[in-house]
């Protein structure tokens, strides 16, 4: 077949597919299929369309108009469901959809009309008011779906076909709202009476949650919830809670208050889930927190924190921030006051001379307290916990340099031997936050003053708790302060380590001596560098032969290893342990070595007065009173006095107590040494003002070598930046003088107020 054929015949077969008015069927015989067989095409006419009776609409209107009057009454339909929906399929297909639709809205806008009589008639109870209203709404929907339901047809071809045009539901709603909801008089008694009831329910009176959940969602539904009801809502809630706060303010205290306002905020938050609408929530809640919370922030603070805090409230405070969290600047306040409440509180256990003895026991139990209330109540927040660290270092440095040297003597009382109170960990827990403590200290050199004389006794005298505890504290001052502060106390560390070699090496020379009578007493030295130790008054004694021998035996010893060095002898913190027998059998006796002098004078003779005792020994007055006094009048007296008494005078004569007894077999008297004489604290108080004196000078110094010329108050200034302890202006000043005195510097001739460095 040629192209041309081809063409020819395709254009025959179009012509026969678009002819005007006919349906094209193509049928093949029955037959093998094969090509060849004869194919037969049949060509129909369409149907003809339906005819509808010349009257059609407006009977099946009629039917239709009366089945929706007897839903909107409540009657029976005279004709099945299915029936009328396929009449008004049929009106729709025969494009009279649009006036069906017109119809069934001017029915419906009738009926809506007729029904709003009743609720322009006089109201007298207001919850059967609501009740009628409810009524007619819910019969409303009902009937609005029923009558859906049969125009469903109308509702997805011609609804959807036209934009402009509301859904049959929508159009209910529609009357619903602007022949009922809008009508001023319904609209505002329908609110009022919502209103009565919600302020019932605060007030504690049981309502039917139902008919309000049921009459908001009417309102919402209807699009005027917000500027019919909400505003009204709002407005009554302000005045409610305004007025309620300032009540429950003046007759409740702070707990109760703090617990009625979180039931409150329960309250509120069970009726948004109840029946108001959540769009509602966030001005709600940020209104009853205004009026509840926001109002009285300072009044609740000032009423009643400090009573919380004292009492460790913990579940009240817990409450209190938790509701302080949900108002504007509540948290700050709250912040505000318990810094304020910690330093007054903190100023009273440090400013206090009689609380002295339990103050840093106070001030540890007191943080620990804050903390915890930090941690649990106030849920961990930093700016809490920053808060609480610069009252505690305010309120601290209020009293200079005691809490520093009361702190130094609480670690020393941890650390000594008898502190048998904690475990090696809990001892770790207590130094750690006795470190928090140093670290508000200003004055840091007086708490190194003390506790470098305490731990010089510790180690001198055998009393320290652990060697490891004793490092790990100079572990931590190292860390907090660097090595600075910590050379000279790990200087007394090393010293005691070399003082037991030389102390072996010295044993075993003693072993080949010649010197046999001595090898039954045990003696043991201690050698300390100088700049590393306390300094102690030198004391002249008078010793026994075989203990002036001995040193002089160790003299030579020591000094042979080390030439061009110098022993001096420190009898003051010596210590020995004397073999004592008693009528109930002997006892070991330790001892401090003045204690040692004067009992072995009791081995010539049994009684022997005061004066005659000084003579022998050669104490200072006020040392060998504290002795005799530990001898005598302590716990284990091994001496009598007479007369008896507990001060001891110059008139009065010791005898040994041949009848003293003790459980145990090795009695320590020797505790008289760990204690610190008021001589000694004056002593190192004022080392602390002579270091600090230099401090000042050598920082004026390096400034004017620096600066050259500078004002008094630029000077000031920067002593003020490099100095670690806290000073007064007229310290500064006289140390000022003092240089200038010393040709260190000197004032510019043109202006009085400006120094000038002297090189």
């Amino acid at each position: 077949m040629d192209q041309t054929e081809n063409d020819r015949k395709r254009a025959n077969f179009s012509a026969l597919s678009n002819a005007n008015g006919a349906i094209i069927k193509m049928t093949a015989n029955a037959g093998t299929g094969k090509p060849g067989d004869i194919k037969k095409i049949v060509i129909k006419n369409f149907k003809s369309k339906p005819t509808l009776p010349d009257n059609y609409q407006e009977q099946t209107w009629q039917k239709l108009r009366e089945a929706v009057i007897a839903i909107q009454m409540s009657k029976r339909i005279e004709y099945s469901l299915e029936e009328l929906y396929q009449a008004v399929e049929n009106m729709c297909s025969h494009k009279m959809d649009s006036q069906l639709y017109v119809n069934l809205t001017a029915l419906a806008e009738q009926h809506v009309k007729a029904n709003i009589i009743p609720f322009l008639a006089e109201s007298g109870d207001k919850l059967v008011y609501l009740k009628k209203m409810n009524e007619y709404w819910q019969a409303h929907c009902q009937q609005m779906i029923m009558i859906r339901s049969i125009f469903l047809y109308l509702d997805r071809t011609y609804v959807l076909q036209n934009p402009t045009v509301h859904s049959i539901w929508d159009m209910g709603l529609e009357l619903f709202r602007d022949h009922i909801a809008l009508n001023g008089l319904v609209q505002s008694r329908t609110v009022e009476g919502i209103l009565i009831l919600i302020e019932k329910e605060r007030h504690g009176e049981t309502v039917d949650r139902t008919l309000l959940k049921s009459l908001l969602r009417m309102l919402s539904d209807l699009q005027i919830y917000r500027d019919a009801f909400e505003q009204k809502f709002l407005v009554a809630t302000k005045h409610l809670y305004q007025s309620e706060g300032q009540a429950k303010m003046e007759v409740l205290d702070v707990p109760a208050y703090l617990q009625h306002v979180d039931k409150r905020l329960q309250e509120e938050n069970e009726r948004l889930l109840h029946y108001l609408d959540s769009c509602t929530k966030h001005q709600l809640i940020v209104t009853v927190e205004r009026q509840l919370i926001n109002e009285h922030v300072t009044g609740i603070l000032q009423k009643g924190l400090d009573q919380l805090l004292e009492e460790n409230r913990m579940a009240d405070l817990t409450l209190m921030y938790q509701l302080f969290s949900r108002v504007k600047n509540g948290t700050t306040e709250l912040c505000a006051h318990f810094n304020a409440y910690i330093k007054k509180k903190g100023r009273t256990i440090v400013i206090d001379p009689e609380k002295d003895k339990s103050m840093v026991q106070d001030l540890l139990d007191y943080k620990d307290k804050m903390d915890n209330i930090v941690n649990t109540c106030f849920e961990r927040n930093e700016k809490f916990g920053n808060s609480l660290r610069e009252a505690f270092e305010y309120f601290i440095n209020q009293r200079s340099n005691k809490p520093a040297e009361l702190i130094a003597k609480y670690v020393d009382m941890k650390l000594r031997a008898g502190n048998k109170e904690a475990t090696e960990e809990e001892l770790e827990q207590i130094l750690d936050k006795i470190m928090v403590q140093f670290r508000f200290i200003h004055g840091k050199d007086v708490f190194e003053a003390f506790y470098k004389k305490d731990l010089a006794k510790r180690l001198l005298v055998g009393k320290s708790a652990s060697v490891d505890a004793e490092k790990s504290m100079l572990s931590k001052l190292k860390q907090e302060c660097g090595g600075g502060f910590t050379s000279k106390l790990e200087g007394m560390f090393k010293d005691m380590e070399l003082s037991r070699d030389i102390n072996l090496a010295f044993r075993q020379s003693m072993q080949n001596s010649e010197h046999k009578e001595l090898q039954n007493i045990d003696l043991t030295v201690n050698i300390l560098t100088m700049g590393f130790w306390p300094t102690y008054p030198v004391m002249e004694v008078t010793l026994p032969h075989e203990l002036l021998q001995y040193q002089s035996i160790f003299n030579k010893f020591y000094l042979a290893k080390h030439s061009g060095r110098k022993l001096q002898w420190q009898p003051t913190l010596g210590h020995c342990v004397l073999k004592a027998q008693f009528d109930a059998g002997p006892k070991d006796l330790q001892v401090s070595l003045f204690q040692a002098l004067v009992l072995l004078l009791f081995n010539f003779d049994l009684t022997i007065p005061f004066e005659d005792i000084r003579t022998a020994v050669n104490i200072e007055n006020g040392e060998l009173k504290r002795t005799l006094q530990s001898l005598a009048c302590g716990k284990a007296r091994v001496l009598t006095k007479i007369p008896k008494g507990r001060e001891v005078e110059n008139t009065d004569k010791f005898q040994f107590n041949n009848e003293f007894t003790n459980k145990l077999f090795r009695i320590k008297i020797n505790q008289i040494q760990m204690k610190e004489t008021t001589e000694e604290q004056k002593a190192t108080e004022e080392r602390v003002y002579q270091d600090r004196q230099y401090q000042i000078d050598a920082a004026i110094v390096r400034i004017m070598k620096m600066r050259k010329t500078l004002s008094h108050n630029l000077l000031i200034t920067e002593l003020y930046k490099q100095l670690t302890f806290p000073v007064k202006p007229a310290d500064l000043k006289k140390r000022i003088e003092s240089l200038i005195d010393r040709d260190y510097m000197e004032r510019d001739k043109d202006n009085q107020n400006q120094y000038n460095y002297v090189a």
